[in-house]
């Protein structure tokens, strides 16, 4: 065993890296959740976002235009999902589980001829000055694009929420929505924009893995991110700087399991591989004895504008 190995400066940067697919399926997911509809699908959304972005990227050789068309395959994934509990009034958790289910099939149907392949992938963001500076350089100023775009997408989920008026109507939808169709708000029209914004970025989400993390592609790469995702969402009481929070210490323990690894430490490699699950498990195990903690008042319920 030979801890020494383990450098922190890079350990934190590569939390970040770690931390960004899980950031932006659970940042999208909050804004779902917080309009009153649960969607069990990230992880299939996030899959086949994953496979769409890699085979866009391999056949265009951008990066780029590959993230593009993930978002795009969320989104679309997402409506599908919109329409059947939305309109078909079917049951939100049934229909979230199908699309998981669906979306792990069309990935591995797409993905096959894609297997073994290599990808173009994002440059790191050399910010000048700002990544010279000592330990904060290489932790911060100098990751790819997407890592600051997620940070991003976190903000400004947190200002509309907090001091727009769309982010008002948005919570009034989710806290209790027959109140909120009385008053004249479209209740189905909002909800459906907050689907397709939580799958556009589940489908970036699934994108930064093939693209980023992984340039590659394997059949069932997320391997549980996207429920990882939902967990997070419960954990930071559906406030998006929680929702920040909660990423990074589940990136933070990923990285470390890893590291602790390389390092030979004498644990097996099979607890340390399975130690992030288990301590978001117990997490939401604490969280579960608290009782109430924020969740939106019509979260899973269904809507009939019936007047």
């Amino acid at each position: 065993m030979n801890l020494d190995q383990i450098n922190p400066i890079l350990l934190i940067a590569s939390l970040m890296v770690a931390a960004t697919p899980i950031l932006l399926a659970a940042i999208g997911e909050a804004v779902v959740e917080k309009a009153g509809v649960l969607n069990l699908g990230v992880e299939g959304m996030m899959i086949t976002g994953a496979v769409v972005g890699f085979a866009i990227g391999v056949n265009s050789g951008s990066p780029v235009l590959g993230f593009v068309a993930a978002a795009i395959a969320g989104a679309a994934l997402s409506m599908l999902f919109g329409f059947l509990v939305l309109y078909l009034l079917s049951n939100q958790v049934a229909t979230g589980l199908g699309l998981t289910l669906f979306g792990l099939g069309l990935s591995s149907l797409i993905g096959k001829p894609y297997e073994g392949m290599k990808v173009p992938t994002l440059a790191k963001w050399d910010i000048p000055l700002l990544s010279d500076i000592p330990v904060l350089g290489p932790i911060l100023f100098n990751h790819d694009p997407m890592v600051y775009v997620s940070l991003g997408l976190v903000a400004v989920v947190w200002y509309v929420q907090k001091s727009t008026r769309a982010g008002l109507i948005l919570r009034a939808v989710g806290e209790n929505h027959d109140a909120a169709h009385a008053l004249g708000y479209k209740v189905i029209r909002v909800r459906l924009m907050a689907i397709a914004f939580g799958g556009a970025c589940a489908g970036l989400g699934g994108a930064y893995v093939s693209l980023v993390r992984v340039p590659q592609w394997v059949e069932g790469m997320t391997a549980g991110a996207g429920w990882i995702a939902l967990a997070i969402v419960v954990f930071a009481s559906w406030r998006p700087w929680r929702v920040l929070l909660g990423a990074y210490l589940f990136g933070g323990i990923t990285v470390l399991q890893l590291n602790l690894q390389a390092a030979g430490v004498a644990i097996p490699v099979e607890y340390l591989s399975m130690s992030p699950y288990i301590i978001t498990i117990l997490v939401l195990v604490v969280i579960s004895t608290r009782g109430k903690h924020g969740a939106p008042g019509s979260l899973g319920r269904i809507f009939h504008a019936s007047h």
